[in-house]
């Protein structure tokens, strides 16, 4: 797939696929199923929105990060949402 372009998706869902990449327990694998961005392509997105050294602080929390990569999890964490939560539809969060 390739990247995607700024001008593809809104600022509601850059501030969204931002948002999801600062959570630890957020993986890639979350940003890909609701937006269809790789990994590659979220650390593209993040340069480009991010002052530099913001960038620099997410890609070295990133690096250390178990939960981010679906490979580096503890077997237990299968989900990528809360329990509490309920579906996402439109990429907006149901309310309880």
């Amino acid at each position: 797939m390739p990247i995607i372009v700024k001008s593809e998706l809104d600022e509601i869902a850059v501030d969204r696929i931002i948002e999801m990449a600062w959570e630890d327990r957020t993986p890639f694998d979350a940003i890909r199923f609701q937006f269809g961005l790789n990994e590659a392509d979220v650390k593209v997105l993040m340069k480009r929105e991010l002052k530099f050294s913001s960038y620099k602080l997410w890609r070295k929390r990133v690096e250390s990060c178990k939960t981010k990569h679906l490979a580096k999890r503890v077997a237990g964490i299968d989900r990528f949402k809360c329990k509490m939560q309920r579906a996402i539809s439109n990429n907006k969060i149901s309310k309880r």
